[in-house]
């Protein structure tokens, strides 16, 4: 059974920062992409930053050169450094896992954690 456990979040002033922490648990085959995704209240579910297994990273236009996702392979944790925040990046922040949990092709699968609240206010 993979898990994936999300910390970090917390109630921040405008212009702070926030690091995000999601350590995945069990048995994942083979990871192809790690990232985070957010969803406010009343808005589109908006995926916020993924990197792939070979390091490649995207991030949502919101958000370039803000944040900062990394990974540190050998604890299986991926990372979403956050600053100067703003009021509209207050949302549920969501740890993502694309993987294989097997060598089977058909075995892809998405894991996501239960998230963590991101709340920028001063």
């Amino acid at each position: 059974q993979v898990q994936l456990v999300e910390s970090g979040g917390d109630l921040v002033q405008p212009g702070g920062s926030l690091r995000l922490s999601c350590a995945s648990s069990g048995s994942i085959f083979r990871i192809i992409a790690m990232g985070w995704y957010r969803q406010a209240p009343e808005k589109q579910r908006e995926m916020v930053a993924i990197i792939t297994s070979d390091g490649a990273t995207d991030y949502a236009d919101s958000v370039k050169g803000r944040f900062t996702i990394s990974t540190d392979n050998a604890k299986n944790t991926v990372y979403l450094q956050m600053n100067s925040l703003k009021a509209e990046d207050t949302a549920v922040y969501y740890c993502y896992v694309k993987g294989y949990r097997s060598p089977l092709p058909q075995s892809v699968t998405d894991f996501r954690g239960r998230g963590t609240q991101v709340t920028v206010s001063s």
